[in-house]
Order: C-alpha cells, then structure tokens, then sequence
C-alpha cells in the first residue's frame, strides 16, 4: 500500500491543471498541447501540497 504513496497525486491539482490546459490550449491555438501542459502544471502542484502536508 505505501509504495503507490508517491504516485497519488491531488485530485484538486489535476482539475485546475486541466482548466489551466484548457485556457493555455485556447491562447496558443493548440488544444492538446496546452492540456499537456496543464496537466503536468496540476500534477506538479498536487505532488508538492502533498509534500507540504506529510511534514
């Protein structure tokens, strides 16, 4: 059960990721590289909230 601790990333983070995406996809005229984009933004803020919470 721990070792897929890591790999729980914050739904939250991916939600405003995604609207994010949506908003950089719109600006650059390029749906799917701006959700990317988001994506990964959101993944990476919900990696790092948890991290601020474990301590």
């Amino acid at each position: 059960m721990n070792k897929y601790k890591k790999f729980d990333f914050n739904g939250s983070g991916m939600a405003i990721g995604i609207c994010i995406g949506v908003v950089i996809g719109l600006l650059m005229d390029n749906l799917p590289i701006g959700i990317g984009i988001g994506v990964a933004l959101g993944a990476g803020l919900g990696a790092s909230s948890n991290d601020k919470t474990k301590k």
